[in-house]
């Protein structure tokens, strides 16, 4: 059942600006969802934008007072989602496109409250000295997408399901904290454990555009590589509990990033030097291969 006939104006208008966030911010998210049929995918452009925001309010240059009281107006904007307080004519296109979708789809909104606890773990500065404490940030930030996405997909086993979305997201995470090394570090931000950076005398950061002599940072991004594929081939076996044209959305989204690993585990120093990505042409051929059944 198409989406479009079914809402007004308004609420179409709303889902459009979702949408053209989604295009114009998430290169290798709409890749994905261009493969889902219209409901779903205007779904899912709602549940990106409302997640870009709240990346926006963590990365953007407020002082951190405003930073915690914007991410606390988001908080009340879901309250207000979950009581079906939102009116259609709204003057927040994102919150009006999230309660139509909401309504339509069973999506479980905690998720954003999840991604909001891993925001403000970044605001506190938070520090990983083991992987279990960064796998407690990467569901926050990553596995919580994924299960706001099953409420949108559908789900034939919906607990199995969701564990396998929080490994996938997991695997997704980890593959971003090893693209954006360098720029984080700039940043002051840290996200790889502490017992890892020792391990591999790599205490000193990431600042510079080669590694500290005497570091074994090949050995390192291999080591943190070898965990995001293992998380990626536990994650994928979420694909044959989602229907045809979700599955290809999944398959796409995960395949570009799994193709970015590989290419970061092939040399190391590439993400020290700028950030590593992917040709539009290869984008589109996961994006096709995942359409034609295939895990790329």
């Amino acid at each position: 059942m198409a989406a479009s006939p079914l809402a007004s104006a308004q609420v179409l208008a709303a889902y459009r600006y979702c949408e053209a966030v989604t295009g114009l911010q998430a290169r290798n998210f709409s890749y994905g969802i261009r493969l889902l049929p219209e409901p779903k995918r205007l779904a899912m452009s709602a549940l990106y934008a409302l997640a870009r925001r709240v990346d926006d309010i963590g990365d953007g240059e407020l002082p951190p007072e405003r930073k915690a009281d914007q991410l606390l107006r988001t908080r009340d904007l879901l309250d207000e989602i979950r009581a079906g307080e939102v009116a259609e004519d709204d003057t927040d296109p994102i919150k009006v496109a999230l309660a139509d979708a909401a309504r339509r789809f069973p999506i479980p909104l905690g998720g954003f409250d999840e991604l909001i606890d891993g925001v403000e773990m970044d605001l506190k500065g938070a520090e990983y000295r083991t992987y279990e404490q960064l796998k407690v940030y990467c569901r926050c930030v990553a596995g919580s997408i994924g299960r706001l996405s099953l409420g949108v997909y559908g789900c034939e086993d919906p607990v199995r399901g969701a564990e396998y979305a929080d490994t996938l997201g997991l695997a997704l995470q980890l593959t971003n904290i090893l693209r954006d090394l360098r720029e984080d570090a700039v940043n002051g931000r840290t996200y790889l454990p502490a017992e890892d950076l020792a391990r591999f005398g790599c205490e000193q950061g990431f600042a510079l555009a080669r590694p500290q002599a005497g570091a074994d940072f090949a050995g390192l991004v291999a080591f943190e590589a070898a965990r995001a594929q293992q998380a990626f081939a536990e994650g994928l076996r979420l694909l044959p509990l989602l229907d045809r044209r979700s599955r290809a959305c999944t398959a796409a989204m995960a395949g570009i990033y799994h193709r970015l690993l590989g290419r970061i585990a092939s040399d190391p120093e590439s993400v020290l030097r700028g950030r590593v990505s992917l040709p539009g042409w290869e984008k589109a051929y996961v994006a096709l291969s995942g359409l034609a059944g295939g895990r790329s």
